[in-house]
């Protein structure tokens, strides 16, 4: 094989594809393949980008676990010939994300963009059930059986607007999503 990698001895994060639902065993795999193929100096980090979800339902919180990328896994490494052979020929991997034989890595921002998704800090974000135009109710508080449609989702914060009929005029009101139930 020639040396197709030879100007390319700095560390950077890759893309690898893999089969739909393969991600986690080709990050096993992979991390075996250079543990045993002795590849540390060169494949350094694995990952499969996982990011935590609060879906409400019924009333319900549940926290859920969902991949960044399905079908994708990260690599930091140093690409040359033989790396390059390590994690293509890892079983459940399809190729590497560029063009052709020629893998592209990713940008310092597009990295720091998908770290700082994955941190520790980052609050999980929270997925209502609701969306703009949905009928709700208000279950709870001054405007308890109120009806009216949702007009502005903040999911950061877990609040709705909705738009409902106060002493006779149209009002805006912000309710906490667990007070209110989509109709």
């Amino acid at each position: 094989m020639s040396d197709l990698f030879s100007n390319s001895q700095k560390r950077h994060w890759y893309i690898v594809q893999t089969y739909s639902g393969y991600e986690n065993k080709v990050q096993a795999n992979l991390e075996q393949r250079i543990e045993s193929m002795e590849m540390e100096d060169r494949i350094f980090r694995v990952l499969v980008p996982i990011v935590e979800k609060v879906t409400v339902k019924d009333g319900k919180t549940k926290q859920t676990k969902r991949k960044l990328f399905p079908s994708y896994v990260m690599v930091d490494m140093i690409l040359e010939d033989q790396s390059w052979y390590v994690v293509r020929h890892t079983p459940g991997v399809t190729g590497f994300v560029g063009s052709g034989n020629h893998p592209i890595p990713l940008t310092p921002k597009e990295v720091d963009e998908i770290m700082s998704k994955l941190s520790k800090e980052a609050k999980p974000k929270l997925e209502l059930n609701f969306v703009v135009g949905d009928k709700v109710r208000v279950n709870t508080g001054p405007f308890l059986g109120q009806v009216g449609p949702v007009i502005e989702i903040d999911s950061d914060k877990g609040k709705v607007k909705i738009s409902l009929s106060v002493f006779g005029r149209e009002t805006v009101v912000e309710a906490d999503h667990l007070e209110l139930e989509k109709l």
